[in-house]
């Protein structure tokens, strides 16, 4: 008997490998199925402005992410900020934008979403020169970590949505580091679908890097915020903020760019109308 138990256990966990995604999709296409909340889309309308410049069937695609977004995620309150379905509608809303068109796998390696009020300190320590180890403490908007968690000033949060056509949106940012995190690290070059696309994705994005950062050191304006200058993964994530909320902008100023966001991401929002109610 114990040879035959011994026996069974690979098999066992040989089929829950191949069966567990069928029953996780099923779960989540149920979830997308259901009626989408009249209060939630009040919500919406109030807080997410962005949501009614989707084509109809992005909306509707957008409602049924939010649902499963919120049935896995977790939200936790910090610094006295409380949670409710005003919070989180309006982080999932903004979170899911990315996911659009897409084949979701809504941030596996994410379990919790932080909130607190407003930017929020956090402490590191920064080798000087010298050699040195140097702690600074720095005030965020947000943050995203590989395992496990992205961290959001509902303060910034809310400032993002209300206006979707100034580049900035805190939640697009840390949810595009969420998608290239994917991979167990952040370096500017999330997961694309087939091998010879890195090669153009590299291209462009390392040129555009490039003249952000030549831009700033001569002192000229640039569409992109100076921060997306740090490094190739927050060019990334700024890229995306400005390529959802002034897609004219960035395809007339950064036509490559546009073009090589756009095929990642799947949508065009260039050809998105203003008020487009369902």
């Amino acid at each position: 008997m114990a040879i035959l138990f011994l026996a069974a256990v690979p098999l066992a966990l040989l089929a829950w490998f191949i069966l567990q995604p069928r029953w996780v999709e099923r779960r989540r296409a149920r979830l997308r199925d259901r009626p989408f909340p009249a209060a939630w889309r009040e919500i919406l309308r109030r807080r997410v402005p962005y949501f009614h410049r989707l084509p109809g069937e992005l909306q509707r695609q957008l409602e049924g992410h939010i649902q499963v977004f919120l049935d896995e995620k977790e939200f936790v309150g910090c610094a006295g900020q409380e949670i409710d379905d005003e919070v989180r509608v309006t982080v999932a809303a903004q979170a899911c934008l990315v996911l659009l068109n897409r084949r979701p796998r809504y941030f596996p390696s994410l379990r919790q979403v932080l909130v607190y009020p407003g930017p929020f300190v956090v402490e590191r320590l920064r080798h000087e020169p010298s050699g040195v180890l140097q702690e600074t403490r720095n005030a965020l908007a947000g943050e995203s970590w590989v395992h496990g968690q992205v961290i959001l000033s509902w303060e910034d949060t809310v400032a993002g949505a209300a206006d979707a056509h100034d580049g900035r949106n805190v939640v697009i940012h840390e949810f595009a580091h969420q998608l290239d995190q994917e991979k167990g690290f952040a370096n500017g070059a999330p997961l694309l679908p087939a091998r010879r696309r890195y090669e153009s994705w590299s291209t462009v994005l390392l040129a555009e890097f490039q003249r952000l950062q030549a831009a700033i050191a001569m002192g000229e304006p640039t569409l992109l915020s100076p921060y997306g200058a740090t490094n190739p993964a927050e060019f990334f994530a700024v890229a995306s903020e400005v390529f959802f909320e002034q897609p004219d902008l960035m395809a007339a100023a950064h036509p490559d760019l546009y073009a090589e966001l756009s095929r990642f991401y799947r949508v065009d929002p260039n050809k998105w109308g203003q008020s487009q109610l369902i």
